[in-house]
């Protein structure tokens, strides 16, 4: 790749721990880089990993576009936790994005933590980190970054851009905001405007990060402090949403914790309840809570029909992509009547889209998740767009 990159430290959690993070490269685009927002910048730094080799004539890239709270890190060790990419099971040598074939992409999105131009950014003007003064971003912003990296890999046309949840909206603004750019698309366990409900769980989790004394009104860095209480209920309270009903009750039901007997206290008597205080207190420790705002915020500004006059078929009138839309049967965070919606407006401009509600009980988070069905799914489409596009299997 004609690109230069480099590594840079990033502080994480309470700690304030350094870690590393690499393969960043900074983007200076042609014309000042405008954000929906009315700000314009001149360049800025985008972070970013591949999987694979990026064939001769460029035509082999798929775009990976992560949620809410994912990163770049799509199929390589987390270098904050350790952990397996959280696509792990999908990325990789004979998976449904088979790197002996593909050249994976994944970016982390700006107004991210992970590298990318966020709200942890150092400022060039003050010589300290934006916080509340960096500019409010959308998922459009994010998409506009991707497309200055695409552009710097010489990359025409994107075999294909994937993407669940918040990545399914970008993969969305791709197909519809730049169609000769995108050759499939598949929007997974998303809709086309984040409903009234999301926004609502949305801001009780930016009210928790507020709240906290130590948040310093976004002042934490400098100060020393972290907002770890107010984070670790944001991310309680949304993780609950990417559940379902069904799956709570089977795993943790109202099992005692470690007890035979309630404590008739307020430390965690239920499993359920120690759980997401797990969660919480993990989520904290690599994630930075100003990003927290600003990407929530970016995901409850999205409505594409909003962008077309509210008519949500003119968004892909005409347009040459192969759409493959995927929904979860028990996900209410983006529940399949969302998809339908969306594969109708799609049908309505004759473009060309398949859809596949997929049968499971793991709710949202299904996507990320080992579901036979689903991988099955992405690898039958992704088969068929490499045939269409004269990337022939054996």
């Amino acid at each position: 790749m004609n690109l230069t990159s480099y590594t840079q430290t990033a502080t994480f959690g309470p700690s304030h721990r350094e870690v590393e993070i690499g393969q960043i490269t900074e983007l200076t685009p042609k014309e000042p880089f405008a954000l929906d927002c009315g700000a314009r910048i001149t360049r800025f730094p985008i972070a970013f990993q591949t999987y694979g080799e990026l064939n001769a004539d460029k035509s082999n890239a798929i775009l990976v576009c992560h949620g809410l709270t994912g990163d770049q890190y799509a199929a390589s060790a987390h270098p904050v936790t350790g952990k397996p990419g959280w696509w792990q099971d999908m990325i990789g040598p004979g998976k449904p994005m088979d790197t002996e074939r593909y050249f994976v992409i994944c970016t982390n999105v700006i107004g991210g933590c992970m590298g990318s131009w966020g709200p942890k950014s150092v400022d060039p003007e003050t010589g300290e980190t934006y916080a509340l003064s960096f500019p409010v971003i959308t998922v459009h912003d994010m998409v506009r970054a991707q497309l200055e990296l695409i552009n710097r890999l010489g990359i025409e046309q994107l075999f294909a851009v994937i993407g669940g949840s918040m990545g399914g909206m970008q993969a969305l603004i791709w197909a519809a905001e730049y169609p000769r750019r995108v050759f499939a698309a598949m929007p997974i366990a998303t809709a086309a405007r984040h409903s009234a409900q999301n926004i609502a769980f949305h801001e009780i989790g930016r009210q928790a990060v507020m709240a906290d004394p130590d948040w310093q009104g976004g002042q934490y860095l400098q100060a020393k402090t972290y907002p770890s209480k107010g984070l670790a209920v944001a991310r309680m309270t949304a993780h609950v949403t990417y559940l379902s009903e069904h799956a709570l009750g089977q795993k943790f039901g109202r099992r005692l914790q470690d007890k035979e007997v309630r404590d008739f206290s307020f430390e965690p008597d239920f499993q359920v309840e120690s759980y997401l205080r797990h969660q919480g207190r993990s989520f904290v420790e690599r994630f930075d809570p100003n990003a927290y705002l600003y990407i929530t915020r970016a995901m409850d500004y999205f409505d594409l029909a909003a962008d077309y006059g509210g008519n949500l078929s003119a968004a892909f009138a005409r347009s040459p992509v192969r759409f493959c839309v995927v929904s979860f049967s028990s996900d209410w965070c983006f529940p399949t009547s969302e998809s339908r919606a969306l594969v109708r407006a799609i049908n309505a401009a004759a473009a060309n889209v398949s859809f596949t509600e997929i049968n499971t009980d793991k709710g949202h988070d299904a996507f990320l998740l080992d579901v036979p069905e689903f991988k099955a799914v992405m690898h039958g489409f992704l088969r068929g767009c490499a045939n269409a596009r004269g990337l022939p299997y054996d």
